[in-house]
């Protein structure tokens, strides 16, 4: 007996010995995938999904974003990633208050659950709030509050927000949820702390046995200050003072050496891709190919709505392959498959969560999308997998399964308020922004 039964279906399992299988079938019990191939099971079904012109895959990762954002998306467009922090985000973000953060991740879990993305890496503030959302809504989250120090003299740990709120994440919400949440430290960047602050969040993280987020090498001011400062890169004076002896994520890597690469592969660092963000910002352009190459892991990250303006990772799957061979003059540098690995495979590895997620596969958990392909858009298509790197969008997911709980299902969210999130959200933006 089977609680789900997907039938019929164009499976994209990204298991690299058998990637994809056609009208097969998918059996759910519980939170765990019982069954994959190509024949229907033995035993009924409390309920069969026909899945006839859809394609069913592993539900997307997105390794670096910043929820709540969602509040400002459309806020500060057109703006250099300097003038656009300092002048408009930070003095925006200092008036954010629990309730607007509130307002900003139901949002932002809605429109993520809508396009198909089932975990993420969150790097942002009042970060207990969006914990205990996401654990009323269903979606998995590793959270994290990037500490900020300008003034390392001036630190106080026991009144610095991102201090207490990554104790709390880290007390109350770390495997939360049968695992689907946890805590992770953060250094938000090289540039906004220093040395003596790095090595406070390594023990912080130490001692909770945490993973670690950060910002890295995202702009060329802020990769040759760093070297004008230290006389070393950020990677390198990040890796000499042990901020990588854990697993971490680190966002953006669009200025890295080789030799960072090298360090970095070998830290088993992973670095969030975020190409559309970037590309807004005019930050530059990261070189996938060329990491993968040096042994490293890349993810995929969407950033915050106000550096990017939407959380549909199908966008960036599209423009991370697309990038890779423009840059590179080869349309080879970044295939269908290995692009979809950012996103699923290699999003769970960064994350930890290798051996939960990222593959349809006998034993995960169940963290499954559907996409509907039956639209002109998409017709006829003739591999599942280019289909969805080349020619999909988040519009097209039709279900989003986490932990073998439906949380949406053709237009329908089984776990959130979308038009008191719509209204929310509307209702507060235009207060933070304006200040009132």
């Amino acid at each position: 007996m089977f609680d789900i039964l997907f039938c019929n279906a164009d499976i994209i399992t990204m298991c690299d010995e058998n990637p994809v299988i056609r009208g097969g079938y998918v059996g759910i019990n519980g939170k765990h995938i019982t069954y994959v191939g190509n024949e229907r099971p033995e035993g009924k079904a409390k309920r069969c999904i026909d899945c006839c012109h859809k394609v069913l895959m592993p539900g997307l990762v997105n390794t670096h974003t910043h929820t709540a954002m969602s509040l400002l998306r459309g806020y500060a467009d057109d703006y250099a990633l300097n003038e656009w922090l300092f002048d408009k985000v930070f003095p925006v973000e200092a008036r954010l208050t629990e309730q607007a953060i509130e307002a900003g991740v139901t949002l932002g879990f809605a429109e993520m659950l809508r396009t198909g993305t089932t975990s993420i890496s969150d790097m942002y503030y009042f970060q207990p709030k969006a914990a205990q959302i996401a654990l009323d809504c269903g979606i998995r989250a590793s959270f994290c509050n990037g500490i900020i120090a300008f003034d390392a003299d001036a630190f106080n740990p026991e009144s610095d927000r991102g201090v207490t709120e990554t104790k709390i994440l880290a007390e109350r919400f770390h495997n939360a949820g049968d695992g689907r949440i946890k805590a992770d430290a953060s250094i938000h960047a090289e540039y906004t702390s220093s040395p003596k602050i790095w090595h406070f969040v390594n023990d912080m993280a130490d001692k909770y046995g945490l993973n670690m987020q950060i910002h890295l090498s995202e702009t060329k001011n802020e990769h040759e200050n760093c070297i004008e400062k230290y006389g070393k890169t950020p990677t390198a004076i990040l890796a000499e003072n042990g901020v990588f002896e854990r697993k971490a994520i680190a966002a953006h890597c669009v200025w890295l050496s080789e030799d960072d690469m090298d360090i970095l592969a070998s830290k088993g660092v992973s670095c969030a891709h975020n190409p559309i963000s970037n590309l807004k910002l005019a930050s530059g352009i990261a070189n996938v190919r060329k990491m993968l190459d040096h042994g490293m892991n890349v993810a995929l990250g969407t950033d915050g709505c106000c550096s990017n303006n939407t959380h549909d990772l199908f966008e960036e799957i599209r423009f991370a392959s697309l990038l890779a061979k423009g840059t590179s003059y080869d349309p080879t540098a970044l295939c269908a498959y290995d692009t979809l690995k950012l996103a699923t495979v290699n999003g769970a590895l960064a994350q930890g969560r290798e051996n939960e997620i990222g593959r349809i596969k006998c034993g995960l958990e169940a963290d499954i999308i559907l996409l509907d392909l039956s639209s002109p858009i998409t017709r006829p298509y003739y591999d599942p997998i280019s289909a969805v790197v080349y020619s999909t969008s988040g519009r097209d997911v039709y279900m989003t399964m986490i932990q073998g709980k439906i949380l949406y299902e053709n237009g329908e969210y089984k776990t959130i308020d979308i038009e008191k999130a719509i209204a929310n959200a509307d209702s507060l933006a235009t207060k933070i922004t304006n200040g009132e």
